[in-house]
C-alpha cells in the first residue's frame, strides 16, 4: 500500500518503493542493548553522527530507557541528556531528528531544539502530547505497549489474538489523536515489537505485518536486538545483529515502511535487498 508521503524536516517520506532507517540513539546509562555506551553528551553527538554517515535516514534520541522493568525519570532528566544532543545534531546536520518520550514537555522542547518527529511508545499517555503533535505539525508515530516498561512483561502475557488486539488498539490510538487535531496523513504505526509480548507474539506480529497495514498508515518496526531474537539464539544483546538482520529481513518483506535499528551499516544492506525481493514480489503479482 503507497501512502500519501509525510514531510519530515527536510526529508519527504514517500512509501511502498522506499523503506526508511531509524537510527537508535539512547542518551541513557540503562537501556537493555546499549545503555550507558552514549551516556555521554559528546559520545552521544558522535554515535549519531556516524548513524547519520552510514546512511540511517532519522535519529531517534531517547533520554528515558524502556527496557522491560525500567522506571521512568523526570522530565527534567530527560531533558538534561537529550537537549544537547539534538541541538548539536541539528547544528551539525539537516537529517531528520525525532525524539523518543512518553511526555509532551519533553517533545515540546525537543522539537524547540531542533527535533522534527515525535515517537511516542505510550500512544498519547499524556494527555498533552496529542496537542503539541497537532500544534507543530510533525510526524507523530503511536506504538502499542501493554501496560507500562516497568510492568511490560510481568505475569502472564495473554492476547486472544495478538494482531487483532494490537490492531485495534492503534486504530483507537489514530482517532484519539486525530481528535487533538493531529492530521491522519501524519500519523505512522508502530505494533511494539517485544513491548509486553512474548517470543511467539512478536514472530506472529512480524508475520501477519500486512494486517496492520490495513489501518491506511504507514508501519514502523523496531526487531533491532530484542529479547525474542535473543531467546530464539541463546545470545545476549550484543551478539544479536544476524538475528536482528533477519527479523529486519522479514519486516520488510512484509510490508515495514519503516525499521528502527542500532546497527544501521549493516541493516541497510538487509533492507535494501528485502525491499528489491518484495518489490520484485509485487510487479509479478499486478
Amino acid at each position: 500500500m503507497n501512502h500519501t508521503p509525510i514531510q519530515c524536516g527536510p526529508l519527504r517520506m514517500e512509501f511502498g518503493a522506499h523503506v526508511y532507517l531509524m537510527g537508535v540513539l539512547n542518551v541513557t546509562p540503562d537501556s537493555f542493548s546499549d545503555g550507558g555506551r552514549h551516556f555521554a553528551t559528546d559520545t552521544a553527538i558522535e554515535a549519531g553522527l556516524r548513524m547519520i554517515g552510514e546512511g540511517a535516514d532519522i535519529i531517534d534520541v531517547g533520554g528515558e530507557s524502556t527496557r522491560p522493568g525500567s522506571e521512568g525519570v523526570p522530565a527534567e532528566e530527560e531533558l538534561r541528556r537529550v537537549i544537547p544532543v539534538i541541538e548539536e545534531l541539528r547544528r551539525r546536520s539537516p537529517v531528520p531528528i525525532s525524539i523518543d518520550t512518553q511526555k509532551a514537555a519533553v517533545a515540546e522542547a525537543a522539537l524547540r531544539a531542533g527535533a522534527n518527529m515525535i515517537n511516542d511508545v505510550s500512544a498519547l499517555r499524556d494527555p498533552r502530547m496529542g496537542q503539541v503533535a497537532a500544534r507543530s505539525g510533525v510526524p507523530l508515530v503511536l506504538m502499542h505497549m501493554r501496560g507500562e516498561p516497568r510492568t511490560m512483561q510481568q505475569g502472564e502475557i495473554v492476547y486472544d489474538d495478538v494482531v487483532a488486539e494490537v490492531a485495534e488498539f492503534l486504530s483507537q490510538a489514530i482517532e484519539r489523536a486525530v481528535s487533538c487535531g493531529v492530521s491522519r496523513e501524519r500519523i505512522i504505526v508502530d505494533p511494539g515489537i517485544g513491548f509486553g509480548k512474548t517470543v511467539e507474539h512478536n514472530l506472529e506480529l512480524i508475520d501477519r505485518l500486512g494486517e496492520l497495514k490495513r489501518l491506511g498508515r504507514p508501519v514502523l518496526v523496531g526487531p533491532s536486538r530484542k529479547s525474542f531474537i535473543g531467546k530464539i539464539l541463546d545470545r545476549p544483546p550484543g551478539e544479536r545483529l544476524f538475528g536482528t538482520a533477519a527479523a529486519v529481513a522479514a519486516a520488510v518483506l512484509r510490508g515495514a515502511d519503516i525499521v528502527r535499528v542500532h546497527d544501521v551499516c549493516e541493516m541497510q544492506q538487509v533492507a535494501r535487498v528485502a525491499l528489491a525481493v518484495r518489490q520484485r514480489s509485487l510487479e509479478r503479482s499486478r
